[in-house]
């Protein structure tokens, strides 16, 4: 029966942590975003956030964004400065093409910084990407 489920690989589907101006706090935050590189949109995004080093662990954090349009990203959620030393791990769940795909995506502790930044894909910006 195992060798009859199917589970399909995702692709073109990242994470990505961008370093923003906040105009309310007039600061530099630290955003993580959801992008889909796809020439579909994806449905029923849900992306369940965690952080932990250790026997140190944040709450685990649920986040329903719905539907993201081809070629384009949503937002996640702020990370703060002091989890950037945590391992950050992003399980993102979505429905494209009658299949439902799911993926965990990790940025390892220490790996958020501006000498890690790349050109991120859709997003006209530069910033840490896990594939």
């Amino acid at each position: 029966m195992k060798k009859d489920i199917e589970i399909p690989v995702v692709e073109h589907v990242y994470v990505a942590v961008v370093k923003e101006w906040n105009e309310e706090f007039l600061a530099q935050d630290w955003n993580s975003y959801i992008i889909n590189d796809r020439d579909t949109a994806i449905e029923m995004v849900l992306v369940v956030t965690k952080g932990y080093d250790g026997d140190r662990k944040t709450s685990l954090l649920r986040h329903g964004i719905g539907t993201i349009a081809a070629k384009s990203s949503a937002k996640i959620e702020m990370i703060q400065e002091e989890l950037l030393s945590m391992n950050n791990e992003f399980t993102v769940t979505f429905f494209a093409d009658g299949k439902l795909y799911d993926k965990k995506y990790v940025f390892r502790k220490n790996t958020i910084n501006e000498n890690a930044f790349q050109e991120l894909p859709v997003m006209d910006q530069r910033g840490v990407l896990v594939k």
